[in-house]
């Protein structure tokens, strides 16, 4: 039995005070257990202050998107796009395409992601997962080399759109996941 990770679990409650954190399997990927929001005890009407709240403080690390589980679950299936290579998951929330990365036999993994806190929800995926990969908070100031980097749905807001050129900068190869996105068109990208 793991027991909870109370950092993480106290961050959660920034949120609603009555939320919390539990270990969750994943639909798409057997594989791998997430610490993430417990919808039980969200399972009702929230007040006006409430929602407030909730949109000052949004949680992005508690829920595992559904793209970034689709990336996750295909980068399982096809381990030849990560192994033996360096790899970046931007905006790595939970930690998802970190953790299936390292389980596909990249070299080396860094989660990157501006949220401290999604950086402990990494870091207690990890755990919980039992891999390790490096925690990064800046992308603009990440000067190692990377092989390949990973975002999974980070361009819900059109002015994260310039990131693309920023991704190409940083690595040869790129993968993109969005399902917000329609009709993406930029080529030296790899999207699904």
């Amino acid at each position: 039995m793991t027991h909870l990770p109370t950092a993480l679990n106290n961050r959660i409650k920034n949120m609603l005070d009555d939320a919390q954190i539990s270990q969750q399997a994943l639909p798409q990927c057997k594989e791998i257990t997430l610490w993430l929001i417990d919808p039980a005890p969200m399972q009702r009407p929230f007040s006006q202050e409430e929602i407030l709240t909730i949109q000052a403080y949004p949680a992005y690390w508690a829920f595992c998107w559904a793209s970034g589980q689709v990336l996750a679950r295909y980068i399982l299936d096809n381990p030849n796009l990560v192994r033996g290579k360096r790899v970046m998951d931007f905006g790595a929330g939970s930690g998802v395409v970190a953790i299936a990365a390292i389980m596909a036999g990249a070299k080396q993994v860094i989660a990157c992601d501006i949220d401290p806190d999604a950086l402990l929800s990494c870091e207690e995926n990890a755990k919980l997962n039992k891999v390790e990969f490096e925690l990064h908070e800046n992308l603009f100031e990440f000067s190692q080399e990377i092989d390949l980097l990973i975002a999974a749905d980070v361009l819900y807001d059109k002015a994260n759109l310039p990131l693309l050129d920023v991704f190409l900068d940083k690595a040869p190869e790129v993968l993109v996941a969005d399902s917000r996105v329609k009709n993406f068109d930029f080529p030296p990208i790899r999207y699904f």
